[in-house]
């Protein structure tokens, strides 16, 4: 037992001054991986932008700039890109995609949660518009149109824990299903569950918001050793929506506590410092736990600042995963392992650890985690239009004949079906 606790400690110590060491040093993605991460969209798709009347993306950031900050804020962003970016045509009729600007995250509660009981309604109000107006929409029901839609349960338009248990929402959402007339539709969504009726087979799974401002500010030195083995902050219960304890992370965050809260390669707290972002880049490995959603902004956070992720969420879809080589830059625990977190973080071999570090340094593994203001090549915005444009060319059984339906225009909830 000392013998093992000494090999232990001998290996942190190693890995931390070999941290420092590598911080310095990248690994390009080797493969077809690479390649796609560092694709350039422009000149292999065109996309025309609707104009659509204020009330649906305008006045509401308007009314609550808030909605700039949140985790969902990428509905904003993406509508931003868009406007100046060389991908968009202003002639529809040379269009590969058409894309509705519309904002049915920016509703917030006065703590800042989303609330999506409008979103259906406001999204059959803009359809409604485009498919009038203009003869696109029509001519394929939605085929070649995408939408981001970054709600808890992406295009269900249902939240997570807010106000009752978050598996009596999660039942509704489940229930309510892909809002009926996005079914033809592109979803570009951070929900990302395998087997769920909120994630569309042709999807694209992209990163929660997180601030790329805020997070450059915190940079430290790159030659800072990293002297905590494993980092994590955030609740193991929810004791609000979950007082009898048995639905959060399906457990796995509290047999993290339970099994960790003493052990010394473990900083593990439910306190969140004014150094958080600076703890992460001082660490080896950061926890990155399903929580009522598998996916947080835990997981970007620790792309970003070169922490190893170790993922425990079983049936996660991880963001542009056609590009990211997960399973190259971070470490998989199922959920059932967690009691066993500890012997499998230590028994990775240190090249794995440093070759995982020398590609999480990888600028481009960072870029395309973020959507920053400006844009900048191979971000978030660009992995978006990566996707859209490797769905091209369009299949030709998308294209209805005249006067051809396929979408039942008054399927759903009833709620649903009033006017917005």
């Amino acid at each position: 037992m000392i013998r093992s606790s000494l090999s232990v400690i001998l290996l942190f110590l190693f890995l931390s001054a070999s941290s420092a060491e590598h911080n310095a040093r990248t690994e390009r993605i080797s493969g077809s991986a690479g390649d796609v991460l560092e694709d350039n969209p422009v000149g292999r798709l065109k996309v025309y932008v609707y104009d659509l009347p204020s009330k649906y993306n305008k006045k509401l950031l308007q009314k609550d700039p808030r909605c700039l900050t949140h985790m969902f804020a990428a509905e904003i962003f993406m509508h931003r890109f868009l406007l100046s970016s060389p991908v968009r045509t202003r002639n529809p009729d040379e269009a590969d995609w058409f894309y509705t600007p519309i904002y049915p995250t920016c509703d917030l509660t006065p703590t800042g949660l989303p609330l999506p009981f409008k979103s259906p309604r406001m999204m059959r109000s803009a359809i409604q518009l485009i498919s009038s107006n203009w003869p696109y929409w029509n001519r394929t029901e939605g085929a070649d149109h995408f939408f981001v839609v970054p709600h808890d349960f992406g295009a269900c338009f249902h939240y997570q824990a807010q106000f009752n248990l978050a598996t009596k929402q999660e039942e509704k959402a489940i229930k309510r299903g892909i809002l009926p007339l996005l079914q033809r539709a592109t979803l570009v969504q951070t929900f990302g569950q395998r087997n769920h009726v909120c994630l569309d087979q042709g999807s694209i799974t992209i990163p929660p918001f997180a601030p790329p401002q805020k997070m450059q500010a915190h940079l430290i030195p790159p030659d800072i050793p990293r002297s905590i083995f494993v980092y994590f902050r955030g609740l193991f219960y929810d004791v609000n929506n979950d007082p009898e304890g048995g639905y959060y992370a399906r457990g796995a965050r509290a047999a993290v506590w339970e099994n960790f809260k003493n052990n010394p390669l473990f900083d593990i707290s439910t306190d969140h410092p004014t150094t958080y972002y600076e703890d992460m880049q001082r660490s080896i490995f950061c926890l990155c736990p399903l929580g009522w959603a598998p996916w947080s902004p835990r997981l970007v956070e620790a792309v970003v600042f070169g922490c190893i992720p170790v993922i425990i969420a079983d049936d996660i879809v991880l963001p542009f995963a056609d590009a990211i080589p997960w399973e190259e830059i971070g470490v998989f625990v199922a959920e059932k392992d967690v009691p066993e977190l500890d012997t499998i973080l230590t028994s990775i071999p240190t090249e794995v650890i440093l070759r995982k570090q020398r590609l999480l340094a990888n600028p481009s593994m960072k870029q395309a985690m973020l959507f920053p203001q400006p844009a900048q090549p191979g971000d978030a915005f660009h992995q978006i239009l990566n996707g859209l444009a490797r769905k091209l060319p369009h299949d030709g059984s998308i294209y209805l004949r005249e006067g051809d339906k396929v979408l039942n225009w008054t399927a759903g909830p009833v709620g649903d079906l009033k006017p917005w």
